[in-house]
C-alpha cells in the first residue's frame, strides 16, 4: 500500500457502508464523499459534501482531499427506477465529472475502482459471462452503465480499474431489491408475497466478499482493466423461497404481479470468477 487517503463516493449507500469500515480495518484514512450535508458517514474518518452532477463543488472537493485512490460507487442502482434521465445523469454525467475533477486536481492518483454493473450483459447467448462476452444491455440501468464504461475508457491516462459485480446482498440493503424483500416478507411472517418474474437465476454473491474484492483489487499492483465480481453459479428465485421455507418453518404462499414484470427480464445471469481470481486470490468468505 502506498498513499493511504482513499475517497469513496456513495459512502453512504449499501456498498459504502459495509466498504468503509472494511478499508479503515485494512489501515486506509477513508474520506466519504456524500451529495447532501445531512447524510453523514459515522465510520468515515472524514466526510466532504458535493453532488456529482456539481462540477465544481467536484473539484474543490477532490483538491480538499486529495486522495490517493478513489472508490466510485455513488450510482442510482435500482434497475426499475422510474426516473430514466436520473439513472443518466448519475451513473454517466456525475462520473464523467468525478474524473473531470480527479484530472484537474489529483492527476497523480494511485487508482481510481469505478464499480459498473454485470447488468451490461443482458441476456447473453453463452454462459458463464466472461470479461469478452459483447454487452448487449435491454434496460436503461445497464445501458447507463455501459455508456458510462465507453466514456470512461476515453481517460486513458487516469489508472481506472472497472469492476463488474454480478447480484450481492446483505445487511442493509433497501426493501426494493429482491433478497430483502423476501427475507423480511419471512421475518414478517407474512402468509405470501407477491413478486414479478419467477423464472429467473441470478449469480448473488455477499456484499462482504464484493468489498474484499475491490480492496483487494485496491492493492494489487496489476493492470487489467475490467474485472468481474461473481461465483461462477446462479441460483434461482425458486430455491431463494425454498431455502426461506425451510428456514421459517412454513410455505410463503407466491404470487405474480403483473406490474412488478420486467418485459425485459434477464432469465438467468451468471459469470466467471476466473480472471478476477487469477489476479487477486480467493476472497470469498461468505456462502448465499
Amino acid at each position: 500500500m502506498n498513499g493511504n487517503t482513499i475517497l469513496v463516493t456513495g459512502a453512504s449507500g449499501f456498498t459504502g457502508r459495509h466498504f468503509i469500515p472494511a478499508a479503515r480495518q485494512a489501515g486506509y484514512h477513508c474520506v466519504a464523499l456524500s451529495q447532501r450535508a445531512n447524510e453523514p458517514v459515522p465510520q468515515a474518518d472524514q466526510c466532504i459534501t458535493a453532488n456529482l452532477l456539481d462540477l465544481k463543488a467536484l473539484n474543490l472537493a477532490i483538491a480538499q482531499a486529495a486522495p490517493d485512490k478513489i472508490v466510485h460507487l455513488a450510482a442510482v442502482s435500482f434497475v426499475a427506477h422510474d426516473d430514466t434521465a436520473e439513472i443518466y445523469q448519475t451513473n454517466l454525467i456525475g462520473t464523467l465529472n468525478l474524473l473531470n475533477a480527479t484530472q484537474n486536481h489529483a492527476p497523480s492518483v494511485e487508482k481510481i475502482l469505478v464499480a459498473s454493473s454485470a447488468n451490461i450483459y443482458g441476456n447473453a447467448a453463452h454462459l458463464p459471462i466472461t470479461e469478452d462476452t459483447p454487452p448487449q444491455p435491454v434496460n436503461h440501468y445497464g445501458v447507463s452503465k455501459f455508456a458510462m464504461e465507453r466514456a470512461v475508457a476515453l481517460f486513458d491516462t487516469l489508472p481506472v480499474v472497472m469492476v463488474r459485480p454480478f447480484n450481492y446482498t446483505g445487511v442493509g440493503q433497501h426493501a426494493s431489491f429482491l433478497v430483502p424483500k423476501i427475507v423480511n416478507a419471512f421475518k414478517n411472517q407474512e402468509p405470501k408475497i407477491e413478486l414479478g418474474n419467477l423464472d429467473v437465476a441470478r449469480d448473488f454473491s455477499d456484499v462482504r466478499d464484493v468489498v474484499s474484492a475491490y480492496l483487494k483489487l485496491l492493492a494489487s499492483p496489476e493492470t487489467q482493466p475490467i474485472y468481474n465480481i461473481c461465483t461462477g453459479h446462479a441460483t434461482s428465485l425458486q430455491e431463494i423461497i425454498a431455502t426461506l421455507n425451510t428456514l421459517a418453518g412454513y410455505e410463503i404462499e407466491v404470487t405474480t404481479n403483473p406490474d412488478f414484470v420486467r418485459a425485459d427480464e434477464i432469465k438467468m445471469l451468471y459469470g466467471s470468477p476466473e480472471l478476477l481470481e487469477s489476479t487477486i486470490g480467493s476472497y470469498r468468505k461468505h456462502a448465499i
